[in-house]
């Protein structure tokens, strides 16, 4: 078999691998939950390592392929990614695997940044199409039937093992990276941004511990005010060390482009809302409802199986219908279906959130296709790389922050309605402790082995697990009211900012380019990244 196609298959191999584990963790969560006793925010920190990680890292990573080799760079993601994987499946407690995801993050973060630039290189004219085709038909489907596979491995065999599967399959990826895909480099590669990393990347980090410490310890403990003092003072030193660099990491200059502004409220927005929904609904479904992990993760396919059909429809309409009336009407809809899911009462059942499931993967599959050509598409192919991976980092940032933030609200709510319902009762002077308790001391409220819509034991017992429901669905009520803003926020704004006028043809045509030959179905982050890794495979020699 020619090389080029084992490039295709090392890079598809790959990225199945990692798309896989960005899905099946949210399923495994109460499992690993009751397995280490672990806190909310503990379970936040499982989600959010992996996002800081993989945002901070990202646009460096990118970098640092163009300069040392894409295949080498490739290779160390993958070996990361592996290792990291095996470090989370024999993970003894919290924060061992909150690390080991963070090390998973880093490999993630090179294997995004390259993965789409090997597949540039390899492949020319007609042959480019049919590699993006597979590549976007592969990572559709790893997106759609993740949940369900790891549902299955969860509740069949371990959580752990939906770890250790990547490693004999991380393996073969990288022995065939090594002996079968060629290197590329561009010549024209400048330092990597180091100073600009650690100030955005220490941001970032006091943002989100600021916004998971806030759920225990309450916004004015010096533990949340330090924090996000800090993240104020080293975002304004990256403003400001980006202003001095004669090659930043990100060019302020962009955001004076309207479309490219937009599409970064898009990318932050979309993940801020429906996606950082995901770890609260699996926990309401299988903590809440009692459901198991594969339950959960068949009813999610209502979610994934309509945003992947969705998506294969937008894709077509990107080349005859304007950006903005894509994106302002997906996020519209996907407001309407995180609404459709609020409302819940403690005797509501999973088959309430059917419409919200459906309705809110239809707006994702709308904003998910077009939102690559508001960072590719609007800037000249020199700063294409960059623009593309700006747009993907300010969505993993929106994920770490929209868990953060929602967690804090759903944890205050949670808190509140449980000491409402058992005032007057006589667990009344100690219902703060079983609020913290079930809040930060046991994020699994089902951890007894029954669901908390199906109470057992004394009355106390009972009348406990009734305002653990109780707080349980008000609080999440609340967060999807706040996520269904946001959606119509970044909506408005999205409307507002993006205007057809500022894609030039030449643009139009390389953004077409990626959609027509299967990057309509790439899931986030690796849309914003197809143009980037076709202009870059354009311009950079065979070496």
């Amino acid at each position: 078999m020619d090389r080029k196609w084992w490039t295709l298959v090392a890079v598809c191999v790959g990225i199945f691998m990692l798309l896989l584990d960005l899905t099946i963790v949210n399923v495994a969560l109460p499992d690993i939950a009751r397995d280490f006793h672990a806190t909310l925010p503990d379970l936040q920190w499982v989600i959010d390592a992996y996002a800081l990680t993989l945002a901070a890292l990202l646009l460096t990573s990118g970098s640092l392929a163009d300069l040392l080799g894409r295949r080498k760079v490739f290779a160390v993601g993958i070996a990361a990614f592996t290792m990291g994987s095996l470090l989370c499946g024999t993970s003894t407690g919290p924060l061992f695997i909150i690390l080991a995801r963070a090390f998973q993050g880093i490999g993630g973060a090179v294997m995004f940044a390259t993965s789409l630039a090997l597949l540039a290189h390899a492949f020319r004219g007609r042959e480019r199409g049919v590699a993006f085709g597979v590549y976007g038909a592969v990572t559709g489907i790893a997106v759609a039937v993740g949940p369900v596979l790891g549902g299955v491995i969860t509740s069949g065999i371990s959580w752990r093992w939906i770890f250790f599967v990547n490693i004999p399959i991380g393996m073969g990826a990288l022995a065939i990276t090594l002996l079968k895909v060629d290197e590329s480099r561009n010549p024209e590669a400048g330092r990597t941004d180091w100073i600009g990393f650690l100030s955005f990347s220490g941001a970032l980090a006091a943002l989100v511990y600021g916004l998971i410490e806030s759920t225990t310890k309450g916004w004015g403990s010096l533990g949340v005010v330090v924090p996000l003092a800090s993240f104020a003072a080293l975002l304004a030193a990256f403003v400001v060390v980006e202003q001095l660099q004669s090659r930043p990491m990100f060019d302020f200059g962009l955001l004076r482009i309207p479309t490219f502004t937009g599409g970064l409220v898009a990318a932050f927005g979309i993940n801020s809302s429906v996606f950082a929904l995901f770890t609260y609904l699996v926990l309401y479904l299988q903590d809440a409802l009692g459901l198991s992990a594969v339950a959960t993760g068949v009813r999610f396919l209502l979610l994934t199986g309509a945003t992947f059909l969705t998506a294969a429809v937008a894709g077509r309409l990107t080349s005859r219908v304007p950006i903005k009336w894509l994106i302002g009407p997906g996020f519209v809809v996907s407001g309407v279906g995180t609404l459709l899911m609020a409302g819940l009462a403690p005797s509501s059942s999973w088959t309430h959130l059917i419409p919200g499931f459906v309705v809110a993967g239809v707006g994702i599959g709308l904003v998910n296709v077009p939102l690559a050509s508001t960072a590719v598409g609007v800037v000249e192919p020199a700063r294409a790389g960059m623009a593309s991976g700006i747009n993907s980092t300010l969505r993993q940032v929106g994920t770490a922050t929209g868990i953060a933030l929602l967690g804090s609200l759903f944890s205050a709510r949670v808190r509140a309605t449980v000491v409402s319902s058992l005032a007057g009762t006589p667990l009344a002077r100690s219902a703060s402790g079983v609020a913290d308790q079930l809040t930060g001391g046991s994020a699994s409220l089902g951890s007894s082995g029954s669901s908390l819509a199906a109470p057992t034991g004394s009355p106390l017992q009972r009348l406990v697990g009734h305002a653990a429901l109780a707080g349980f669905v008000h609080g999440l009520n609340e967060i999807l009211w706040v996520a269904t803003i946001v959606a119509f926020t970044a909506g408005a704004l999205s409307f507002v900012l993006i205007r057809q006028r500022d894609f030039s043809a030449a643009h139009r045509g390389v953004a077409d380019e990626v959609l027509e030959a299967g990057g309509d179905l790439l899931p986030e982050p690796l849309q914003a990244s197809a143009g980037a890794g076709l202009r870059g495979a354009a311009s950079t020699p065979s070496l």
